[in-house]
This record gives structure tokens, C-alpha cells and sequence, in this order.
């Protein structure tokens, strides 16, 4: 009887030792299962755009319409959710804040990029921060403190005010301007970056001996609305290039004042180097009467060609300037890039020829130059990032901009 438990035991633990060291196999199905999985992981997410409207910046709205078709609407099983704040964004802070913290109620949300950084976006990204620390934050065009901005943004750009403050009045100086007037008004030049690139303007026409103007215009945001400042801007540049010469070169801080300056420019002289966020439809098509056809619209060079041939008709040759792509636009579509394949790769390391070969996917052929910004202690603030394209002068082409040297005394200036 003992021999016979002794052997059932045996065979009982042999069982169980062949059973606990037999391991099966996956099978295909199961493997290809788990890699879809993985995939839908990566692929099932949504980037939230966040624009002002066409009748404020064009280019930010048709920037965020090119990424929302190039990528599809969340609502409609694609990645883009574009939110339009309102276009009197600080008479209405508390509801242009509620929209964009409102993207990080949808659990897909995996990155924001906001067009244009209005005052309002800081505390609304330190909301988003709070609720949705895995959401990444990318701001363009920034308006709030850039260095406040990047301790809640994971990316903070801006045009290059130091570099273009000083280049656009060498181009302007090497075109044969020998003045230059600065259009602005209070609330803008309460902004760091446009006060900054203010000051190097002055001091760079200084530096060139050229005749510096300071400009006080109404603002845009004010009782008079855009119209009252177009008015403006119409009726005032004759009796400046009467009162200063036709040698006198112009810069306007606000979009809305450049479209009035543009067509004005082309009738009576002057010169424009680029606006204050280049484009070639920023302005030009409203000042020298351009329409584009549905295959134009975003194929910027078709669109900077049909411009280029209206402002040589008009006399602005070698007068008159952009950048080849729209900065808004591209600004969009290159921050779009950017989020996109950080959420897929999980690379987090944003550095700015990252930010660099991202904008080269939205502008082809352009050349990109920039810097790391520093704060006023000089110390780099490494996610926050100043940019600028070359300079493109119609009836000339490329000014070849991106590659001069920036005399370093300018970038103290304003600190």
C-alpha cells in the first residue's frame, strides 16, 4: 500500500513539475493583437488648435484650417480640434481662458498649440498644467512674459525681435531708405518682446545714421475698432511721406494696420521690409486688389508669385517685402509637426533644430535662422525659442538675411 501512494506521488509531482515548466508559445494572433494595440495607442490621440479669427489673423485660422485637413477633425475620427477665442480677447480673458483649458476635458488630448500667444494663455496653461500635466504645451507668437510662458509651456516661440530689429532696418538701409518711423501704440509696446525690438530698431537706425521715428497709432482692440484704425493709417501715410520724403521706410506692429500701410506704400513711395508677422498674404492682397483661386490658397508660392507680379505692377519693386511663407501659418503647421511626433515617439527633449527641421516640413525652400532666448539675467531659457525666415524683397528675391552675423551689443539692448 505504501508503494503504491509512494508511486502515485511521484507521478502526481512529475505532473506538476512538466506542467509548471511547459511555457506556451503566443500565437500570431495574439502577437499581432498586442502590436495593434500598441498602435492604436500612438495613432488614437488629438492635438488642440488653438487660433483667433480670420477677420484678426488670417494666417493663424487658415493655418489651424491646413492642419485640421491635412490631419482630419477630432469630431470627425481625425487628431485636430480647432477652438476660435474671441477676437476681443481682453475685453473677454475669462472666456478665451475657459476655451482653451476646456481642450483638457477630452481624454484623448495629448498636446495644445496656440497660434498666437494672447494674454490669457499663461494662466490658462498653468490651468491645463494642473488638471492635464501629460498634455504638452506649445505656444507661438507669444505676448505675455516669454520667461514666465516657459515655466508652464513645454515649447515657447517667437519671431526673432532681437535679430529682426535689427535686420529689417539694415534691409530697409541697404535698399536706399535713410528713415525709419515705428507704428505702434500703448498695449503693444507693453509686450517685452515688441518693446525689445523696438529699442533695437532705434538703436540700430542710430547705429546706421538713419532718421529714427516714434509713431503713436489708435489701437485696434480700442472704441475706433479696426476700422478706425485702418482709417487711420489711410489717411496719415500721404502727409508722412509728404512731411519726410519717399527715402522713409515703415514698420507697423499690429496686422490690421498693415494691409491700409501696404496700399499706401505702393500709391505714394516708401518702403516696407515685412511686416510684424510676415507673409505674403498679410495685407498685400486687400492693398493691391489679389484674389486667389481655390488651388492658390496655401501653395505659397503660387501665392508669392501672383503677389509679386501685383506689387511689380503696382511700382513696388525692390520697395516692398515678406517672408516667402507666412510666419502664422507656418508657425501652426510646425508646431503641429513638432507635437505630433513628440506624442508618437515620446521624445520630450524639444531643442531648436528640432523646432528648425519641423518648420522646414511647412516651408520648403526657405531658409530659418534662430537663437535659444535668454532671460534678463542672460541665462538660456532652453524651451523658449526665438525664429525668423529670410527676407524676401519683390523684384529682388532673397536678401540672405539668416545669415548675417547679429552685432552682439543687440542683444542687450532692452534688457
Amino acid at each position: 500500500m505504501k508503494k503504491i501512494l509512494f508511486s502515485l506521488l511521484m507521478i502526481l509531482m512529475l505532473v506538476v513539475v512538466v506542467a509548471c515548466g511547459k511555457k506556451e508559445a503566443p500565437t500570431e494572433d495574439a502577437d499581432a493583437q498586442q502590436q495593434g494595440t500598441t498602435n492604436e495607442a500612438v495613432q488614437d490621440y488629438h492635438i488642440g488648435v488653438i487660433t483667433i479669427s480670420v477677420s484678426q489673423a488670417e494666417d493663424n485660422f487658415r493655418g489651424a484650417e491646413a492642419v485640421a485637413k491635412k490631419y482630419g477633425l477630432s469630431s470627425e475620427g481625425g487628431k485636430i480640434t480647432v477652438v476660435t477665442i474671441p477676437d476681443n480677447f481682453m475685453q473677454e480673458q475669462e472666456t478665451t481662458i475657459s476655451q482653451m483649458v476646456s481642450l483638457a476635458d477630452d481624454p484623448k488630448m495629448k498636446a495644445i498649440v496656440v497660434a498666437e500667444g494672447v494674454p490669457g494663455t499663461y494662466p490658462a496653461f498653468k490651468a491645463i498644467r494642473e488638471k492635464r500635466p501629460d498634455i504638452l504645451l506649445f505656444v507661438n507668437n507669444n505676448h505675455e512674459d516669454p520667461v514666465q510662458v516657459s515655466t508652464v509651456a513645454d515649447v515657447v516661440v517667437n519671431a526673432d525681435s532681437i535679430a529682426r530689429g535689427y535686420l529689417i532696418v539694415k534691409t530697409a538701409k541697404d535698399l536706399g531708405a535713410t528713415k525709419f518711423m515705428h507704428i505702434s501704440f500703448p498695449r503693444h509696446l507693453s509686450y517685452e518682446t515688441i518693446s525689445r525690438r523696438r529699442a533695437v530698431m532705434e538703436q540700430t537706425a542710430k547705429d546706421l545714421g538713419m532718421e529714427y521715428i516714434e509713431m503713436s497709432a489708435p489701437d485696434p482692440l480700442s472704441d475706433v475698432g479696426v476700422p478706425g484704425a485702418q482709417q487711420f493709417i489711410l489717411e496719415q501715410v500721404p502727409n508722412w511721406i509728404k512731411k519726410y520724403g519717399k527715402d522713409i521706410a515703415f514698420f507697423a506692429t499690429n496686422d490690421a494696420q498693415t494691409e491700409p500701410l501696404l496700399k499706401q506704400i505702393a500709391a505714394h513711395g516708401g518702403y516696407f521690409i515685412e511686416a510684424d508677422l510676415p507673409s505674403p498674404t498679410m495685407g498685400y492682397p486687400g492693398a493691391l486688389g489679389i484674389e486667389f483661386t481655390d488651388d492658390e490658397k496655401g501653395n505659397w508660392p503660387k501665392i508669392l508669385e501672383k503677389v509679386e507680379k501685383a506689387v511689380i505692377a503696382a511700382g513696388g519693386s525692390g520697395r516692398m517685402g515678406t517672408w516667402a511663407y507666412s510666419y502664422n501659418f507656418a508657425g501652426v503647421e510646425g508646431l503641429t509637426d513638432l507635437a505630433i511626433k513628440s506624442v508618437e515617439s515620446g521624445d520630450r527633449d524639444f531643442t531648436l533644430d528640432k523646432l528648425l527641421a519641423s518648420l522646414d516640413v511647412a516651408t520648403p525652400g526657405a531658409k530659418w535662422n534662430g537663437s535659444i532666448m535668454k532671460d534678463n539675467n542672460g541665462v538660456d531659457v532652453k524651451n523658449a525659442f526665438f525664429i525668423y525666415q529670410d527676407t524676401y524683397v519683390f523684384g529682388k528675391g532673397y536678401m540672405g538675411v539668416t545669415s548675417v552675423e547679429i552685432p552682439e551689443k543687440y542683444t542687450n539692448i532692452g534688457n
